[in-house]
């Protein structure tokens, strides 16, 4: 087997001078490209299969995405952090493809998995936009999910399911498998900071997810509590509301930079953390960016960036 080779330059976090260069050689046995780092302009990650082990994996994504000193940073005042779920904290792309490939053999499907998945993600956006704009009136995550399902099953030509059947594949959103950092990293950060998500994600959807996949939430917060869909900015602000603090004690913790945008906008600190496996086929943009509170590369990372103590 080839191996993964990935060697970069970038700036350290949070505003400091200098750079740290990393060359690294992969062992890993089981099949992945060479992930090509571009600092400037992001990291293109092609993956056609990823089957690995959860400590192979996060080796593959500590390659994949640009090094940084893990320096403790001292943002003062926070108290809380928030995070986005679906591809921050969550693999929802394996979960769905792993899911569907079930669904087909008990049903006979011949189907590209993949694409379903990634067809599915891709009708998110603008059914929340839909929402946000008034063109659909209030809708919860689940129903938006299963509004695109219904499209999908007839555009990938599937037959054969009961209601049944799609209901409960559609509640694969609830049952999506964690990175392999993220529960270790949920739990050090908890011991510092009240950890809560906040997800476009429906409360209920949320709870499911956080006992399958055992994450250490203080509090399940949602979009869905403010009645209204990130990035506006309501969302936010009724998330530090009902933590009971102001915008600039919370810290947003993110995959996406749309969305910490928006959270700073609405006087959030913001930590972003690159997920490069959540579109493996897509260009991701992965580089380091100042206007960020926060740089990490996983929530172990960030646990030490935030000077909190390994346990």
């Amino acid at each position: 087997m080839p191996s993964s080779r990935a060697t970069c330059t970038t700036h350290l976090h949070a505003g400091q001078p200098g750079g740290h260069e990393v060359n690294s050689h992969s062992r890993l046995k089981c099949p992945v490209p060479d992930a090509v780092a571009r600092p400037a302009a992001g990291i293109l990650v092609s993956m056609r299969h990823v089957r690995c082990s959860a400590l192979t994996r996060r080796s593959l994504v500590l390659l994949a995405v640009p090094a940084c000193a893990a320096r403790a940073q001292r943002i003062p005042d926070v108290r809380a952090l928030t995070f986005d779920v679906f591809g921050t904290v969550v693999d929802w792309r394996s979960s769905l493809i792993r899911e569907g490939e079930a669904l087909g053999r008990s049903k006979g499907l011949q189907v590209d998995w993949a694409a379903f998945a990634d067809s599915w993600r891709d009708g998110y956006g603008p059914a929340m936009r839909r929402v946000r704009t008034g063109d659909l009136p209030w809708k919860t995550i689940d129903e938006l999910h299963r509004m695109i399902l219904d499209e999908l099953i007839e555009r990938f030509a599937i037959e054969g399911l009961s209601e049944r059947e799609k209901d409960n594949f559609n509640r694969a959103w609830h049952r999506l498998t964690p990175w392999p950092d993220a529960v270790e990293g949920l739990s050090r950060l908890r011991s510092k900071y009240v950890v809560a998500s906040l997800s476009n994600g429906n409360v209920s959807l949320l709870k499911n997810m956080g006992e399958h996949a055992g994450l250490p939430w203080d509090v399940v917060l949602s979009a869905e509590l403010a009645g209204r869909y990130k990035p506006d900015r309501e969302v936010y602000l009724k998330a530090a509301e009902l933590l009971d603090l102001v915008p600039r004690t919370v810290m947003m913790v993110a995959a996406h930079k749309g969305d910490l945008r928006a959270a700073a906008a609405a006087g959030f600190r913001t930590a972003f953390v690159p997920r490069p496996l959540e579109r493996p086929n897509r260009r991701i943009d992965l580089s380091y960016d100042r206007a960020f509170d926060v740089n990490a590369r996983d929530f172990l990372e960030l646990a030490d960036l935030l000077g909190v103590p390994a346990v």
